[in-house]
């Protein structure tokens, strides 16, 4: 081999291992991104979502006799926030790293925007959004928005919640 032919192919490993140092640099900004702009399923209107059918459940018909209540509190079960509990009210509930969302986790396994929880009728449902470590329920890694019922525990991270009455 010629001083040329090997001195290209160092220059090429080269610039092959700053693509992937930049790749990995690149991917975990996004991860740890915080100030950015909402995805836009986050940002549309629940009416907009509807139209655009890609709610994973139709919306509810009304109140009806023996509808039951929506569970109204969120408790952290194990995790850097264990004990911890939120008040949940009408509107959608974003769990992650992030200190924008609305339940920030401190927990390093979780992405900065991990997974959501929306109301719709008498049940709350959770989906992951696209987070790197998934959200479980069960040893269920969600894969679109499933119905969460009250004591079922649920996996953001490496830590563990559920909804309660």
């Amino acid at each position: 081999m010629s001083e040329l032919t090997v001195t290209l192919l160092r220059f090429g490993f080269l610039a092959l291992l700053w693509i992937f140092i930049l790749s990995i640099v690149a991917s975990q900004g996004r991860d740890m991104a915080v100030g950015g702009r909402l995805p836009a399923v986050l940002t549309r209107s629940r009416a907009d979502r509807r139209a655009a059918a890609d709610d994973p459940v139709p919306p509810a018909a009304g109140p009806t006799t023996g509808q039951r209540s929506r569970p109204g509190t969120l408790a952290v079960l194990d995790g850097p926030l264990r004990g911890r509990t939120y008040s949940l009210g009408d509107a959608p509930v974003l769990l992650g790293r992030s200190p924008e969302v609305t339940v920030p986790l401190g927990d390093d396994y979780a992405s900065g925007r991990h997974a959501r929880l929306f109301p719709q009728g008498s049940r709350w449902f959770l989906e992951d959004l696209g987070s790197t470590n998934g959200t479980f329920v069960g040893q269920q890694r969600l894969s679109r928005a499933v119905p969460l019922e009250p004591g079922t525990p649920f996996r953001v991270g490496k830590t563990v919640l559920e909804l309660r009455a």
